[in-house]
């Protein structure tokens, strides 16, 4: 089950900003086990900072500006033009130093 581990995201993110807007995904959760459910995002200014989504088995925080942060720890996953995630197994991969210091680094680069 991930809920746990996305109640772990959703605290990190807000002890993280706790100014910025959290919106809940309007979507129903996927039929396909392999298919990622968006559940929120949260933003600054109106700019999309960094997402929570879940699958079967593990969470994910995805960083809208992803290729612009510096990744020492190489958690950051994707080839997207500006997206990269970070896959969470458990509520303690949120307390790791390396996912913390993303969630710093997007939200800086958003102004907050």
């Amino acid at each position: 089950m991930t809920e746990p581990i996305v109640e772990a995201a959703r605290h990190a993110v807000r002890a993280v900003a706790p100014n910025a807007a959290e919106v809940p995904y309007a979507t129903r959760k996927p039929s396909s086990p392999s298919t990622m459910w968006k559940l929120f995002h949260y933003s600054v200014g109106g700019d999309y900072v960094v997402g929570i989504g879940t699958f079967t088995r593990h969470a994910t925080l995805f960083f809208y500006r992803g290729t612009e942060l510096a990744d020492p720890d190489r958690l950051l996953e994707g080839r997207g033009k500006q997206f990269r995630s970070v896959t969470l197994r458990s509520p303690k991969d949120v307390e790791r130093p390396g996912v913390q210091r993303l969630l710093h680094q997007a939200f800086q680069l958003a102004g907050a």
